[in-house]
């Protein structure tokens, strides 16, 4: 089996349709939340990030150290073990990752109810 080519990346045969469908057609929607969260990368401590957006698939953070596509990271949000993700871009704003296994849909449901955005947050 060959690998495939995404984003000038090579995709292993196993990754290849989730990664595609993650990045390229974003198979689930996207829901803005302020989801407060841990992150650890492979091999490095943890530290507090913000969740900007998640989906059954992945989520985009806040995170601004240096971490290339194709890094191994672990998110842990309250209430959660540590979901293990992919990161799939970044930007001088953040993270997106792409999760190795999908949310389930009540638990997507629990965090987009009970963390709304921060410009739907009333002072």
């Amino acid at each position: 089996m060959t690998s495939t080519l995404i984003q000038d990346r090579k995709i292993p045969p196993t990754m290849a349709p989730y990664a595609f469908m993650a990045e390229e057609d974003r198979c689930a929607p996207r829901h803005k939340v302020a989801i407060p969260a841990k992150m650890r990368f492979s091999g490095s401590n943890s530290f507090d990030t913000e969740v900007a957006n998640i989906s059954l698939a992945g989520f985009a953070c806040d995170a601004l150290l240096q971490a290339h596509p194709g890094t191994r990271c672990w998110l842990t949000l309250p209430g959660l073990a540590p979901l293990e993700a992919e990161v799939i871009h970044r930007s001088n704003v953040g993270l997106g990752c792409a999760l190795r296994h999908m949310l389930n849909p009540a638990v997507l449901d629990r965090y987009i109810s009970s963390y709304p955005p921060r410009d739907m947050v009333r002072a």
